[in-house]
């Protein structure tokens, strides 16, 4: 199943992205001036689709890409040149300016929000168990593995949901870290872990690849956006008048 994209929301963050066009009369802004000068954008992404991902080729591909892209169009810096790299690697390496933005499909959390800006939401969804097929342990969200000190879970290291899993009471030694999504039903396959907890629509055709999917009904509907740094907050707000968190 494909994410539900509020589209209304990605055109908002196109005319975001694209409003020094209409004032750079005015004034110059800092990251513009960066990637024009670059000649490219530096996204971080990760092996995430249908969010962003690289080709077979290196290539960045997937939705975000493609909105990314489209409002790069109207400026001079058109090209994308995406690091492909782990989530805990994400919010270090774009404080550290080594991208410029983030498009990996973060999940907008408070504790996110103290140090990075995101964009509106581009969609939104729940944390979701994806287990083996028919869910042999009748896992139901985060307090049923919490409850059984037998069961393992696998996680994205640095990801909302490790931490959403520590806050409900599983032990971090019950937890599998894994570097990326498909490293995450690979561990369920394997019997490594009882389930992998990741956003609902993250693991795309998830029956193809040898799970199922149970939305934990408990666990909050939490937005997904493109992060920024703080001092960048303003490049994706001034044509609008929209708020970045």
């Amino acid at each position: 199943m494909r994410p539900k994209v509020d589209f209304s929301l990605v055109f908002l963050l196109l005319a975001s992205i694209g409003y020094p066009l209409q004032i750079q009369a005015q004034t110059e802004d800092a990251l513009l001036l960066s990637m024009r000068q670059a000649g490219e954008a530096r996204p971080a992404i990760a092996s995430a689709a249908p969010w962003a991902s690289a080709s077979p080729s290196g290539e960045p591909q997937g939705y975000l890409i493609d909105v990314t892209n489209l409002a790069l169009k109207r400026l001079s810096a058109p090209k994308i040149s995406a690091a492909l790299t782990t989530w805990d690697a994400m919010i270090p390496g774009l404080q550290a300016r080594c991208f410029d933005l983030v498009l990996a499909g973060l999940l907008i959390t408070g504790e996110r929000c103290k140090v990075v800006a995101f964009s509106a939401p581009i969609t939104a969804q729940q944390d979701a168990l994806h287990v083996l097929p028919g869910n042999p342990k009748n896992l139901s969200g985060y307090a049923r593995i919490a409850q059984s000190p037998d069961l393992k879970l696998a996680v994205l290291t640095g990801s909302a949901q490790e931490a959403c899993a520590l806050k409900q009471g599983v032990s971090s030694d019950r937890l599998v870290r894994v570097p990326d999504i498909q490293a995450g039903t690979a561990t369920v396959i394997a019997g490594r872990a009882n389930a992998f907890a990741v956003g609902q629509f993250s693991v795309p055709n998830p029956r193809q690849k040898g799970v199922e999917v149970v939305v934990d009904k408990q666990a909050p509907v939490a937005g997904i956006g493109i992060a920024f740094r703080k001092e960048d907050a303003h490049f994706g707000t001034r044509s609008t008048g929209s708020s970045m968190r």
